[in-house]
């Protein structure tokens, strides 16, 4: 049993009641905790070694600065940072987030008898969440199930925004980055060949199209072992792309290889998806079209007709762009101490008081006394005692640097091997936090999908909308 004073080295022990480690992985340890003010349950990552690596800490400053700026029923939320005891000497974080129960990979891979309306219900929560990031003019780039966290009441919330970038000029499409975007089996075609001279958001446009066939048909659709496979799982669903299409690829290597490519007719999606609903099926060709300037905004797929009587436009929020100053320092190359200051200040912004005195210029240099090294003694005893009956041990799935990321326990499949092997290690977000309606048709589906709580166990009331294949959601079973 974990000692209640967990956090001392903070001064905000005694706001959070720790429970039980709940993950560990390279870059940290997840612990599950009572917020005694609010009397919510959290979840608590330590980050460690935030600094090793100038580029690992960037990714964690940019998601940290991004999720500030974007509050968001759908998005995940920080809800507390915790003061370092050093401003200029600090090696780890501890981020405070709500906790949620799975992840939308595992609530797919689990389920088999998902309905129509959880389909849609999932997409449009989607979208309506991608409508308000690309408003604020980011780009996610990394969209797949696994960084969308999901709960029994079918609430999800896209996390991990360490790949994500934000657009500061006037338009937002003019956009071109040159470093790793996106999981290979959700990647852009665009993105595949570096095929075009701007990204626009149509990027994460189509990774969603890639989420919504995997719902419907209870698979990855494009899981390609190679960037040259891929192209070829696209191009044999949706046919070739036509000559307009290929004479905008700048890549004169993937230009001669798409117009050699032997001519394909399309596969009609009501063949690929049979017994699904038209509509859905509609909406799911916009947004898996080839040339991304034929692929409708998040805005315009939520005045799609599938989601009639769902989505109210008018109630889905959207935000002013972010401040092209809040990024400045991905302008300029950063040192460790350079990270380390931003990061501090970031932090601050859950301390008021603190971060007055800081833009003062009247900070004093403080100190709290550390209960660091004890921490990571209870630790060290509790991975040494897992397995003897005080906590089954799991293998750790985690390959991420960022922001933590909850995970229900399941062995790593042959699908997550081959995908993993191409990925660089991508910055990670496990965030968590409960997600609102957005109009009145959502109220109302939502009400299908409250919650019963009967003796420690988490239940849907429908057993239609039952989504994690246990009686019980277990904090206990979760693994970072």
């Amino acid at each position: 049993m974990l000692d209640k004073e967990f956090f001392t080295e903070y001064g905000e022990a005694t706001q959070y009641e720790i429970e039980e480690v709940i993950g560990r992985g390279s870059y940290g340890v997840v612990a599950s905790a009572i917020d005694t003010h609010s009397g919510e349950k959290v979840a608590i990552k330590k980050i460690n070694n935030v600094f090793e690596h100038v580029s690992d800490a960037t990714r964690i400053l940019r998601e940290i600065k991004l999720l500030r700026f974007l509050h968001h029923p759908d998005i995940v939320d920080i809800k507390h940072i915790m003061l370092p005891p050093s401003r200029r000497e600090f090696k780890d974080l501890y981020i405070v987030f709500e906790l949620m129960e799975s992840d939308l990979h595992h609530v797919l891979k689990a389920n088999d008898d998902l309905t129509p309306e959880h389909h849609q219900f999932f997409l449009y929560q989607l979208l309506r969440a991608l409508k308000y990031i690309h408003s604020a003019h980011v780009f996610h780039r990394d969209l797949k199930p696994k960084n969308i966290l999901a709960n029994a009441d079918c609430k999800l919330k896209i996390c991990d925004f360490g790949l994500a970038r934000a657009s500061f000029t006037d338009a937002p499409s003019a956009i071109f980055w040159t470093d790793y975007v996106a999981t290979r089996w959700y990647r852009a075609p665009e993105l595949c060949g570096s095929f075009f001279s701007k990204y626009t958001p149509a990027i994460d446009i189509w990774s969603i199209g890639c989420i919504f066939a995997e719902m419907l048909a209870g698979k990855p659709l494009f899981p390609g072992k190679s960037v040259v496979h891929e192209l070829d799982l696209i191009t044999d669903l949706l046919g070739t792309p036509p000559a307009e299409s290929i004479a905008k690829i700048r890549n004169e290597k993937a230009k001669r290889y798409l117009s050699s490519m032997r001519k394909k007719a399309p596969i009609p999606l009501s063949r690929k998806f049979p017994n699904v609903d038209p509509l859905a099926l509609g909406l799911l060709e916009r947004l898996l079209a080839f040339d991304p300037e034929y692929r409708p905004s998040a805005e315009e797929a939520l005045a799609d007709p599938y989601f009639h009587g769902l989505a109210n436009l008018e109630n889905e929020p959207s935000m002013q762009p972010i401040s092209k100053l809040e990024f400045d320092f991905e302008r300029r190359k950063l040192t460790k101490n350079d990270v380390r200051e931003l990061i501090y200040r970031e932090i601050l912004e859950y301390h008021p008081q603190m971060l007055q005195e800081y833009l003062q210029g009247s900070e004093s240099h403080f100190m709290y006394p550390s209960g660091i090294d004890r921490f990571k003694h209870q630790f060290d005893h509790l991975e040494e005692h897992s397995g003897k009956g005080e906590r089954s041990s799991s293998p750790l799935q985690r390959k991420h640097a960022s922001l933590p990321r909850e995970r229900i326990c399941t062995p790593r499949d042959e699908d997550d091997d081959e995908n993993y092997k191409t990925e660089k290690r991508n910055s990670a977000s496990n965030d968590c936090g409960q997600s609102s309606s957005g109009s009145r048709g959502l109220d109302d589906l939502e009400h299908a999908y409250s919650l019963a709580a009967e003796n420690g166990s988490v239940q849907v009331d429908c057993s239609n909308y039952n989504l994690l294949k246990s009686a019980s959601i277990n904090c206990s079973k979760w693994v970072d």
